[in-house]
């Protein structure tokens, strides 16, 4: 088939090299000239694993082309996937501008039948509005063409996203039209050779699917956020606390870490627009609410911990903190919303210095900190320790997880680790000497970790 996929995106982009790789004839279509030029080279814009040799394999085979002009990309595509970004908008409600603009191009520009996929995280209803905005648009050029608006959700992980692609629980099609449903399905038999995944559903319900799927796993998160910050008040381990109700089989492992709350480009816009479209409808929803507010506090619990450690030393001006991870998550580049910017944000502004280090997050982060002048984005995960009062980890990458100790209580001022991923042992960190603060369990102090005030020699080489 042929498939016109409109954004380059994340979705966009997984989607169109996923499609690809299962024989379809892909045309992907971005409004900036800089990213079809390098997506044409074979040069992926974002870090997605697999991604990259998905997409340059699918290109040289001729299967996968790049454009900016959506007329071309139209002209043979029965497919029209919108997989452009929906950004909060200050009140939190779902920017749904980009959406309606390749509406209306794509009325300005179609000249057969078209089924437009609504692939796009958007608000109940979205579909109706796409298929009145492209209606108008016929209209206006004295048009009748017949077309079909669908929704078709994404439920991809980033970090993960090919291999969701390609072995997903469910695809989700929101369509009444039973001639659609049954082209969806021919499109997606490739990815659900196994069972059958293709459930059919009513547009505003498979749009509600969507937003209900990843509230879901961010009342999660905050949920074991909550009864961690209660474990540490009474005493207890949240590590056994998981382990003992993760057990129960309707309630499972997955998705209840503590940690340092929820990023990214989808939960914190997702859980924010459902609010504010439960509130369009008269409705207050108390409990999306409290995620909302756990996790904007979950955010700056670790940084509080380090301002609570430092207080009487002094406090946290001029001393230099080492922090491992800035992405939202392992596996991507996205600091969209990271809690390792609010930690930054937190204590910069307490007049603390912050030496940062990532695996792949480090340019994007150093653009979005570029005007703060107390943070410094290094390139080498051990050098950012070199004379630091402490270490925070933020991000749960691999390499965090088993490294060089020895190296790292010698690098730093004293030995302290913040885990706001509990990565670590807490008895390890006790028998290695560490002072150790971690999520939802008692620390491990030692009493030889408390450093002095800085020297004058050594307030100089840290303004330096």
């Amino acid at each position: 088939m042929d498939i016109c996929i409109v954004g380059t995106g994340y979705v966009g982009l997984v989607s169109a090299a996923c499609f690809a790789e299962m024989g379809n004839r892909v045309h992907c279509v971005d409004v900036n000239p800089a990213v079809v030029k390098s997506l044409n080279q074979g040069e992926v814009h974002i870090y997605e694993p697999g991604l990259e040799e998905l997409v340059r394999r699918n290109r040289d085979q001729g299967r996968l082309f790049f454009t900016t002009e959506l007329k071309e990309a139209l002209e043979n595509s029965l497919f029209v996937f919108i997989c452009v970004g929906t950004p909060p908008s200050e009140d939190g409600r779902a920017d749904l501008g980009f959406v309606r603009q390749v509406a209306r191009d794509v009325g300005r520009d179609m000249q057969d039948y078209k089924i437009v996929v609504d692939k796009s995280t958007v608000p109940v209803g979205t579909a109706d509005m796409v298929r009145e905005i492209i209606r108008a648009e016929l209209e206006k050029r004295g048009l009748d063409l017949e077309f079909d608006v669908v929704s078709n959700p994404e439920f991809l992980k980033e970090g993960d996203a090919v291999s969701d692609f390609m072995k997903p629980d469910r695809v989700i099609v929101g369509t009444d039209n039973i001639r659609t449903a049954e082209l969806l399905k021919v499109l997606y038999s490739p990815f659900a050779r196994s069972r059958e995944k293709l459930m059919v559903m009513d547009p505003r319900s498979a749009e509600m699917t969507k937003y209900a799927a990843n509230c879901m796993l961010a009342v999660k998160i905050s949920f074991i956020n909550e009864i961690a910050n209660i474990c540490e008040k009474v005493g207890a381990d949240v590590g056994e606390v998981r382990r003992g109700i993760g057990s129960d089989h309707r309630i499972g492992y997955h998705f209840i870490y503590p940690g340092v709350g929820f990023g990214g480009s989808c939960f914190p816009k997702d859980v924010s627009a459902l609010i504010n479209t439960a509130g369009e409808h008269g409705y207050q929803p108390r409990l999306l609410q409290a995620v909302e507010d756990v996790n904007r506090d979950q955010k700056r619990l670790l940084a509080r911990k380090i301002e609570d450690y430092f207080s009487p030393q002094g406090g946290l001006r001029d001393k230099v903190l080492a922090l491992w991870g800035l992405a939202f998550k392992a596996n991507t580049d996205d600091v969209r919303q990271a809690p390792s910017l609010e930690i930054i944000e937190y204590l910069t502004q307490k007049g603390m210095r912050v030496r940062a280090f990532d695996p792949q997050a480090g340019k994007s982060a150093a653009r979005v900190l570029q005007d703060n002048p107390r943070v410094e984005v290094v390139h080498d995960q051990y050098a950012v320790l070199q004379g630091a009062y402490a270490l925070a980890v933020v991000t749960e990458w691999n390499q965090f997880r088993n490294p060089d100790f020895r190296r790292i209580k010698n690098d730093l001022q004293a030995p302290v680790i913040f885990d706001g991923r509990n990565l670590y042992s807490a008895s390890l960190m006790g028998d290695l000497g560490f002072t150790y603060f971690c999520m939802g369990r008692s620390p491990v102090l030692n009493s030889k970790s408390s450093m002095p005030e800085p020297s004058g020699r050594e307030k100089l080489v840290v303004e330096q």
